[in-house]
């Protein structure tokens, strides 16, 4: 989920922490668990940090090895002794467990969303991504803060979040069920399906789809149950000539074919050499364009003069980041 989100439901989890005796009958405890809530709901998102350093690398890694099996474990273990150290007294199983709980629903949320994590980490590498909730989803972002302004109001915490949580359960199940419509909506629609990837959007009951098949890839929109087709690409493997072989030696792009399930790809022969571009089927925008890319610059030498992976709305822009973004 998005910062955003991830910060009210830190803050849920420290009242809903209150139906916790040990938690509620003393105000050092109550206080030390709410910022832990807090820090934990927030801790495995510090890889964000590596978006300064350059988009490969924070393709590379991000919701990688902090939202893995032991950093599930580390981080409460961390949070939790440093913040014994400034509330001394403090009940360190009761701040472990509400740490635990607060990191762990951070990773677990994030595996709903068609970006996914690497939770499964070290024991598979492989993306987990359900594509049923929208990185930011309005709905659930609400009802935290509806519940956040009752706390504030006066309601009593405990039980206020506790309805809260089982309302969001709730609609996790609408979700999952909505979703199971349009994949079989998809099927019915087009024949030989091998794999769909689904991603949910702002507005409910919306859904971009990628469907791959023996032979094309269809880009396909979704309202409820209705499938409309927005694009086909021929499904071609990438070739190997020299031109690709030099293009796979640059970070940028395998960057983003470690991230990347679904893609189709181009060389472009100019006068200054040549480019070299793969593009992400999942993110078509409503205009047609597709904003996550990765393109590398050749010389005729087939040496890189330049490249750039991320997100990218206009080709003038994306001409500026190559050129100020060398190998």
């Amino acid at each position: 989920m998005d910062t955003g989100t991830h910060v009210v439901m830190g803050l849920a989890l420290g009242g809903l922490a209150t139906l916790d005796p040990v938690v509620a009958q003393d105000s050092v405890q109550f206080h030390s668990v709410l910022i832990a809530t807090i820090i934990g709901s927030q801790a495995p998102d510090i890889d964000t940090f590596l978006k300064f350093r350059n988009n490969a690398v924070y393709i590379r890694n991000h919701r990688g090895i902090t939202h893995s099996v032991p950093a599930v474990i580390l981080w409460p273990i961390m949070i939790t002794a440093v913040l014994s150290l400034f509330f001394p007294g403090t009940n360190t199983l009761h701040l472990w467990l509400w740490s635990f709980l607060a990191v762990f629903l951070h990773v677990f949320v994030d595996i709903f969303n068609a970006y996914g994590t690497q939770a499964l980490r070290p024991f598979s590498n492989k993306w987990v991504a359900l594509g049923i909730i929208n990185t930011f989803d309005p709905i659930i972002f609400v009802i935290h803060v509806i519940g956040i302004v009752a706390w504030a109001f006066g309601a009593q915490p405990g039980y206020t979040f506790l309805i809260m949580y089982i309302i969001i359960i709730v609609y996790y199940i609408a979700r999952w069920i909505s979703q199971l419509a349009v994949k079989r909506a998809v099927r019915k629609k087009i024949p030989n399906v091998q794999k769909m990837f689904i991603t949910p959007t702002l507005r409910y009951n919306y859904w971009k789809i990628v469907v791959i098949t023996e032979d094309t890839y269809y880009v396909a929109k979704a309202h409820a149950s209705n499938i409309m087709i927005m694009d086909t690409f021929k499904r071609i493997p990438i070739i190997q000539n020299d031109i690709m072989t030099a293009a796979q030696q640059d970070g940028n792009l395998a960057a983003f074919l470690s991230f990347s399930p679904v893609y189709c790809w181009k060389i472009r022969e100019h006068n200054n050499g040549y480019e070299v571009r793969f593009t992400d089927l999942r993110y078509r925008s409503t205009d047609g364009h597709y904003s996550f890319v990765a393109v590398v610059e050749l010389s005729p030498e087939l040496d890189i003069n330049g490249s750039f992976t991320g997100w990218i709305y206009n080709n003038d822009k994306l001409k500026k980041k190559v050129n100020i973004v060398p190998r």
